[in-house]
């Protein structure tokens, strides 16, 4: 499955967030509006070693499905020695979509998942040594897990939890070891924090508006998460996971087991959480994406302790019985998947395909080249931040390129290359209907059109392009935080037609798909 894992990191060409966060990786920023920089040094390992390829970009998730494994291995073999169960912990990660193969996809929920689950890998030490120094540990992965992706916040009412409900709560308020894991959490986390009070704390105001928005119930939202869910977890699986977590959690709570407590309170809490938001707002497809293996080690357990607890034989034949098809079905699924992507030559999706939604940026670009060499143009223009990632991706530096709006993504970039575009002509490469945007009515520059560029994706139009020259104007990379070329697009909207995205979407695309129930029952 690792080696599938390569094969299709290298052969599927760079989506346009993972793109955006090569950029990132190329930058000294201490973090970045979007997200922490972790996922930006994931990057920067991944292409030290392999250069500026998509193997490079995406060798640091590949190397932290690995990790994932090895950890949820010893965590379960720590609380059962039970071989079948470690087998079983290595297994269902495989046999999920979001792991079995969109691990080798970087997006800042995969450079969190090894942190997170090696924090609970910590606590786990600590329950079985009483050791108050695997406290400092759990702090040191806490801080990294942060550093990685905010929603790590969402494992604190487990450890909370963890800490407060077993007897053991007075010994350790007590002790100084858990708020010294606090701190060192907190300092590992500072890059974010002073970045933020530099620039007026603007990925807390990003990121605030979806914590905040509220449209109303809405049944499309609900039925998108859902089906995510069954879709990238498995529809074996999902059952599977949710029925151990609640034996999990039912055994933690009645005993006080400190385990069991916060191995499915990690998982349950977000997932509740999550069920709940998507009652008015759409869940983004990969949110939930850092709880779900915490959850397939309390359920590898949950399998070895049934027996010891027991419970009938039927429960525990049938229990079995669903694991071992989930992890047949799934795995099974994983690898059609990626067989579909890899080898067969059809769209059976049209653009609700998600990986041809993102694919075919070559043509655009090739187009872009074309016409930098018809006019004798030095730059290019973009006005949204995925053009602007592919654009740079694909010409890797040979060519300014910079979103002329947004650009309160950019704080803290390095000059793009500014000399060379000051006083000279621009080639503008827009997605079409933003090449229409009200925005140009604040742009001074000249625009002569030089055609379109259709984006397809085996023989499906995904987007049209407009190619316009740009004269009389150089951009501003630093415009006044009132200007409409700082501001960025609201992350939160009302639950937007986009397609099933395989990657982590900073912010949404207003202009793309349906839901997710329906596009996980076209993907079958």
């Amino acid at each position: 499955m690792t080696v599938l894992r390569i094969v299709y990191a290298s052969a599927i060409e760079l989506r346009t967030d993972e793109a955006y966060y090569w950029t990132w990786s190329k930058e000294a920023a201490l973090s970045f509006l979007d997200h922490p920089p972790g996922i930006a040094w994931l990057i920067r390992f991944g292409t030290v070693i392999f250069g500026d390829t998509v193997l490079g970009v995406r060798f640091g998730g590949i190397v932290a499905m690995l990790v994932t494994q090895l950890l949820l291995a010893d965590i379960v073999r720590r609380l059962t020695h039970d071989v079948r169960a470690i087998v079983v912990a290595v297994l269902m990660p495989e046999a999920a979509l979001y792991y079995g193969l969109l691990m080798a996809k970087v997006a800042p929920d995969v450079a969190m998942i090894p942190f997170a689950v090696a924090m609970m890998w910590s606590l786990v030490r600590l329950a079985q040594s009483g050791d108050g120094r695997w406290w400092l540990a759990a702090g040191l992965f806490a801080g990294l897990s942060l550093l990685s992706k905010f929603t790590a916040i969402m494992f604190a009412p487990a450890v909370a939890a963890f800490l407060l409900v077993p007897d053991w709560r007075w010994r350790w308020l007590r002790s100084p070891y858990p708020y010294l894991a606090v701190l060192i959490a907190i300092a590992i986390f500072s890059p974010v924090l002073i970045w933020n009070a530099q620039h007026d704390w603007a990925s807390f105001r990003f990121q605030g508006v979806r914590a905040t928005a509220n449209y109303g119930i809405s049944p499309r939202t609900i039925g998108d998460f859902i089906g995510l869910q069954f879709g990238l977890v498995g529809f074996v699986m999902l059952p599977v996971v949710l029925l151990g977590l609640a034996m999990t959690a039912w055994r933690g709570y009645r005993r006080r087991e400190p385990v069991a407590i916060v191995l499915s309170t990690a998982v349950l809490v977000p997932f509740a959480y999550f069920f709940f938001k998507s009652l008015t707002l759409r869940v983004g497809d990969t949110w939930p994406m850092f709880m779900w293996p915490v959850g397939f080690a309390a359920v590898a357990v949950n399998l070895a302790m049934m027996p010891q607890e027991g419970w009938s034989a039927w429960l525990i034949r049938s229990s079995i019985f669903w694991m071992k098809a989930a992890l047949v079905s799934g795995i099974a699924f994983v690898a059609i998947v990626f067989l579909y992507y890899i080898a067969a030559p059809w769209n059976l999706l049209g653009k609700m395909d998600p990986i041809g939604a993102e694919a075919g940026y070559e043509q655009v670009a090739a187009r872009a080249q074309a016409a930098l060499d018809e006019t004798g143009a030095t730059w290019i223009a973009t006005t949204d931040y995925r053009t602007y990632a592919m654009m740079r991706w694909l010409f890797r530096g040979r060519v300014p390129v910079v979103e002329i709006n947004e650009r309160g993504r950019f704080q803290g970039f390095r000059d793009p290359g500014m000399d060379r575009i000051k006083g000279q002509a621009g080639i503008y490469v827009g997605r079409q209907p933003d090449d229409h945007s009200a925005l140009w009515e604040s742009i001074p520059a000249t625009r002569a059109p030089l055609g379109q560029v259709e984006r397809r994706w085996r023989g499906v139009l995904i987007d049209t392009y407009t190619i316009d020259k740009l004269t009389g104007w150089t951009p501003e990379l630093s415009p006044a935080k009132d200007s409409p070329l700082f501001q960025w697009r609201v992350l939160a909207l009302r639950a937007t037609p986009r397609p099933l995205s395989f990657a982590t979407n900073p912010s949404p695309n207003p202009t793309a798909s349906a839901a997710a129930a329906r596009q996980t029952a076209a993907v079958l």
